[in-house]
């Protein structure tokens, strides 16, 4: 005869395997859903862009999948038109550019700092070439803040910029060189007053420089609860 207690351990094994697996679902939870990448500008066409004239500014057209912004005698540049439909904070801007001509900042980007009332731009090469930092902080320019660094960029060279936002800290990355690291609570965020309040709040521009602009994405950042 069957030893008894073989009996129940055949018996009490699949319930305790079935109710293994019910502690082991349990104890499964979903998997974050990836942020929503949102194409800027995908090479294809300026649809979703404006091109605005401040006076004197120059033309913004597309060449061979890029955005070109051609020198003016002022600011020149181009407003995305959707901007209210993408985050105010918590995101990323990722995109890559060169200097064609000029001797000024090639990459002017313009962006929302928790609304669109409160905007700042992140200049790349500007007075004179090598100033990258935000205007404005607490009133001040690129040049004049903590933000302010000299950066080297060549001619016809492509760059990869990337800014973070967070209502913390604004951060710039210089292809793998993070060159701003700035915390921004209890302090004074907005555009420096002039031809730059005309491409609020979320754009693309130049100062006396033509520059090629291309793989323009945000990426929302996933915000731990």
């Amino acid at each position: 005869m069957e030893d008894v207690r073989e009996i129940m351990k055949r018996l009490l094994l699949p319930a305790a395997m079935l109710l293994g697996a019910a502690f082991a679902a349990d104890d499964i939870k979903p998997a974050a859903e990836a942020p929503k990448e949102f194409v800027l500008f995908n090479g294809k066409s300026l649809d979703d862009w404006e091109a605005v004239d401040v006076g004197g500014s120059g033309v913004v057209e597309l060449e061979g999948g890029v955005m070109i912004i051609n020198q003016g005698e002022s600011v020149s540049g181009a407003v995305y038109k959707k901007a209210a439909a993408l985050p105010m904070t918590n995101y990323e801007i990722t995109l890559e550019a060169k200097r064609l001509q000029g001797v000024d900042f090639f990459v002017g980007l313009t962006f929302p700092v928790g609304d669109v009332k409160h905007c700042a731009t992140l200049v790349c090469g500007g007075w004179g070439g090598s100033v990258t930092g935000i205007s404005s902080i607490n009133g001040l320019d690129a040049s004049e803040n903590n933000t302010s660094s000299y950066q080297r960029f060549e001619d016809d060279k492509w760059y990869a910029v990337k800014l973070r936002v967070t209502p913390e800290n604004l951060g710039v990355w210089i292809g793998e060189k993070q060159v701003i690291d700035e915390d921004i609570q209890e302090k004074k965020i907005g555009v420096r007053p002039g031809p730059m309040e005309s491409y609020l709040p979320l754009s693309l521009t130049t100062f006396s420089t033509t520059a090629a602009i291309r793989n323009v994405k945000l990426t929302p950042i996933l915000v731990k609860k």
